[in-house]
């Protein structure tokens, strides 16, 4: 890398690593958000917590990476542009196409990171993610605990007394209110535990009565076991390999969508880079602007034609938009830099 590259690098990168880490930090609050909303579902500490973060990182760093560095390229040129540098990098022979070509570079080296990240990494977290906030639930079907009212299994309002240190329920009290088909049921027993069978959850009590209340009469029955079996089944999420969860796009049109528009996303710093060039490089005496509005623009209507489109065309958005994006950049850099310097 020649000194003039090195001297770009260095004025970028100073920008984007303080750009990236504010951009990432605002998107890890909405993610935390995110997560904070599950907690009214399962229970979850701290450690998990952050378990279920580094699950979103990959999603993070692939909705932040490619914004940042639009941006940081745009106002890193700026700033060069208003310092008069851009102007002696032109009279020592550095001409904006040298310019150009070295973030094209660095556009390609992001974007093929970017592409890894949503290939590779993206599935693998979200279905860990989601295998983990299964488990979670099935877990918290066991969380029944002692001397608390309003707990419930299956059908079952459940309350029990203690809790040995195996795990056993001690002096459980069951009741079931009456319906169209069952009278009010009433079970007591002496010790009781739960089971998790492939998913489904079972209660098997011990040394027990039964007490079925009707307007007549009440039916006492007496057990030595009794099982019961929850009636939803639980299930936990299998993590399919990266192959087959894309290749499901095929049959699958919101996999499809999460792919273009992934692919999209990963694609911005290489389709919009000479917009960033034509935006930043100016010359500054007689073109003090505000460059904010038009970076803007640009990422909004990029990802808003995304949103829009791949709800249409689905995986043909890809060529669609990339392309588009990549034909208006060049015919701005062409009009705003190419004639001019």
């Amino acid at each position: 890398m020649n000194r003039t590259n090195h001297y770009l690098l260095k004025n970028f990168s100073g920008l984007f690593s303080s750009l990236f880490f504010t951009l990432f930090f605002i998107t890890s609050i909405i993610f935390f958000i995110k997560i904070a909303s599950i907690t009214s579902v399962i229970k979850i500490n701290f450690i998990e917590l952050g378990t279920m973060y580094i699950y979103l990182l990959p999603r993070i760093l692939i909705y932040t990476l490619p914004v940042t560095f639009f941006i940081a390229v745009t106002i890193s040129l700026y700033n060069l542009s208003k310092e008069n540098e851009t102007i002696v990098l032109f009279t020592l022979g550095y001409s904006p196409k040298k310019i150009a070509k070295f973030f094209l570079t660095v556009a390609s080296i992001l974007t093929f990171i970017l592409i890894i990240d949503f290939l590779v990494l993206v599935p693998v977290s979200k279905q860990l993610n989601q295998n983990f906030i299964d488990y979670k639930k099935i877990e918290a079907k066991f969380n029944i605990k002692a001397t608390e009212f309003g707990q419930k299994f299956s059908d079952w309002l459940v309350y029990i007394n203690t809790i040995d240190e195996n795990g056993i329920y001690k002096d459980v009290v069951m009741y079931k209110e009456k319906t169209a088909k069952e009278e009010q049921k009433i079970i007591t027993s002496k010790s009781a535990k739960v089971e998790n069978l492939d998913g489904i959850l079972k209660l098997t009590l011990d040394d027990g009565k039964v007490f079925q209340i009707t307007d007549e009469k009440i039916n006492q029955v007496n057990f030595r076991t009794m099982d019961i079996n929850s009636f939803s089944k639980n299930y936990i999420t299998s993590v399919e390999s990266i192959y087959d969860y894309w290749m499901k796009s095929s049959e699958n049109d919101r996999r499809s969508s999460d792919l273009a528009f992934f692919m999209l996303i990963s694609l911005f710093p290489l389709a919009t880079v000479l917009f960033a060039v034509s935006i930043g490089i100016v010359t500054y005496r007689y073109q003090k602007k505000n460059i904010y509005p038009e970076i803007f623009l640009i990422i909004s209507v990029y990802i808003g034609s995304i949103s829009v489109l791949v709800k249409i065309f689905t995986i043909y958005t890809i060529p669609i938009v990339f392309f588009t994006s990549l034909l208006l950049s060049y015919i701005v850099y062409v009009k705003r830099i190419k004639q001019r310097y």
